[in-house]
């Protein structure tokens, strides 16, 4: 057995500092492109509410437009489009999909013309009134950002994908000023991962996009907040909002791919459904103002119960139809802060009834159970909440109220609504991952050590009758000089030397062989790959490169072990251990 010294916690990564101080340049530009998307809502949201050039922060809810304001979303549409058609496709939908495409199907790779209509539609549908967050289309583009600066630079799609993921991780974490949910929205949502050549650029971009956040923003929590610690009876309270939430989230996924459905339908070109989604938009506008927009002043009022019971459920119902139908229309916008919206909604109405806690803590954890039952990313939802308010009494209601939601949405919905769209297009992701058995074992575990061998002294003729005639035990077999490695012989190759030179040595038949070999500290993993691309079936393990002296032989078989070993692990059950009393009997 190898001494095991020399294997580490992590494959090593040479380049891992370079693509960290990548990171740190992607963090930056990042931050700047969610400033910039941020000035661009609220200059549409002026010229289309209030018809001025002005970057100030108003809420459409504010307008005089009065049956008017029917228009201003239709013509967002319309604009949005076009812009679609014309331009890019990619920038329909609410960004995380598209994101998540692009990883594991596109090589990580994202156009410059993504990065630039991104926040241009996204400002123009959401200014127009649309009931969507600036988060989605900032993971778009800063993951776009990522993308285009990574393609500047001779890196592989691995590598290029932490840097796409750095950059929307940044995005977000520059609009909500929550860095640690953005890199827990990494780990949940977009990494299918979790490597330090892939978290540490992720973890690197985000910081730096919270640190510059205060130079560029307002700092501080976007909506603070600070409720009394729950007690007891506030467990079976966090299960009945979580089981409320998960049903909220299941409802809403389902509503939004009926509607979807039902466009597709339509006998019109896709570039119009968002001025007919627009027309929801507008209507649902004029009979509840405040369901416009992104709506994060609307989110503090329902923390702080600041709207009553009857306002808060007609906010909720007109909030939750025209996303439903704005989104199935396949504008952009993003799904964050409508869902935040949504749930803090229900906790409004389920805060006069539930026993426990204060009732300023139910808008709060119902907000980040549906969140995470949405998004299947309890972790992500739970510190997101937390870093939006800085409540620290709420993180243990957070983290069951979340976490029964997502249990809830598990065994209720095949996909969430981040898959589904992918998922309709052809491809399927699966969101479990753990380690790879084959990465926790090594060769040394799994290597045959009898070895039969071919010396390299033997000639050509010989050597085929004898170890690939009829009785052949093996597709091909080591060749050795006095227990040194020398090659591999096959029979293709053994045949193509006989009809040259029968009586050629076999030494000198391999020697223009590459020496491809396994060392018994490798990984089975790493060995699995290299059998891969080099198309072998076995490989020879030496003890070290210097002396290439042969110690065992590994085959493609030998690496289904660890794989059974795995699978022992998850479907063998065990007999319930005695108790001592039953011994007695």
């Amino acid at each position: 057995m190898t001494s095991s010294a020399s294997r580490g916690d992590f494959a090593l990564n040479a380049r891992l500092t370079w693509i960290a101080a990548l990171a740190v340049v992607i963090g930056l530009l990042a931050t700047l492109s969610a400033v910039l998307l941020l000035d661009l809502i609220r200059l549409f949201t002026n010229l289309f509410f209030f018809q001025t050039l002005s970057i100030a922060n108003r809420s459409p809810a504010e307008n005089t437009l009065g049956p008017w304001v029917i228009v201003v979303p239709v013509i967002g549409g319309l604009l949005v489009g076009m812009l679609a058609r014309f331009g890019s496709e990619k920038i329909r939908g609410h960004g995380i999909p598209e994101a998540i495409e692009a990883i594991l199907f596109g090589k990580s790779k994202m156009s410059a013309k993504v990065a630039v209509l991104k926040p241009l539609s996204s400002g123009i549908v959401i200014g127009s009134g649309g009931p969507f967050g600036a988060e989605g289309p900032i993971i778009m583009t800063g993951g776009a950002i990522g993308s285009l600066f990574s393609q500047y630079f001779h890196l592989t799609a691995a590598e290029r994908k932490a840097l796409l993921v750095a950059g929307a991780t940044a995005g977000m974490t520059a609009v909500f000023g929550t860095p640690v949910a953005a890199v827990l929205l990494a780990v949940e949502l977009l990494l299918f991962e979790l490597r330090p050549r892939s978290l540490l650029p992720v973890a690197l971009a985000c910081a730096v996009a919270g640190f510059v956040r205060p130079l560029v923003m307002t700092p501080g929590p976007l909506f603070p907040l600070d409720t009394p610690a729950a007690d007891l009876w506030a467990l079976p309270s966090c299960i009945v909002a979580g089981l409320a939430c998960g049903l909220l989230s299941t409802t809403l996924s389902a509503s939004l791919y009926a509607v979807e459905d039902a466009f597709a339908k339509l006998p019109v070109h896709w570039s119009w459904w968002p001025a007919i989604g627009g027309i929801a938009v507008g209507v649902g506008g004029y009979f509840e103002p405040r369901a416009l927009g992104v709506g994060y002043d609307v989110i503090g009022d329902l923390l702080h119960n600041q709207i009553l019971l009857q306002g808060a459920l007609a906010l909720v119902a007109v909030k939750a139809v025209i996303w439903v139908l704005a989104l199935g229309s396949g504008t952009s916008g993003g799904i964050l802060a409508p869902l935040l919206i949504m749930g803090a909604g229900v906790g409004v109405l389920l805060g006069h009834v539930l026993p426990g806690a204060d009732p300023l803590l139910w808008p709060l954890v119902c907000m980040a159970a549906t969140l995470a039952g949405v998004m299947r990313a309890p972790l992500t939802a739970t510190i997101f909440a937390f870093g939006l308010t800085r409540d620290a009494n709420a993180l243990l209601p957070l983290l069951a109220t979340s976490a029964v939601s997502y249990g809830f949405t598990v065994l209720t919905m095949r996909r969430s609504i981040l898959t589904e769209k992918i998922a309709r297009r052809g491809y399927h992701i699966y969101r479990e991952y753990g380690v790879d058995p084959l990465e926790r074992q090594f060769v040394d575990e799994v290597m045959t050590r009898d070895v039969v061998t071919i010396d390299a002294g033997a000639r050509a003729d010989e050597t085929l009758a004898r170890f690939f005639g009829a009785g052949q035990a093996h597709r091909a077999f080591p060749v050795v000089r006095d227990g040194i490695a020398v090659g591999v012989l096959d029979r293709a190759t053994l045949a193509a030397a006989v009809a040259r030179d029968p009586a050629a040595p076999i030494g000198a038949v391999v020697a223009d062989q590459r020496a491809i070999v396994a060392l018994p500290d490798e990984s089975c993993r790493l060995v699995a790959s290299r059998l891969a691309l080099n198309h072998l079936e076995r490989l020879p393990v030496v003890a070290d490169l210097a002396s290439m002296r042969l110690v065992g032989v590994v085959a493609r078989s030998d690496l289904v072990k660890p794989r059974l070993g795995h699978i022992e692990e998850e479907e063998r059950r065990e007999r319930p251990r005695r108790m001592p009393w039953d011994r007695e009997r």
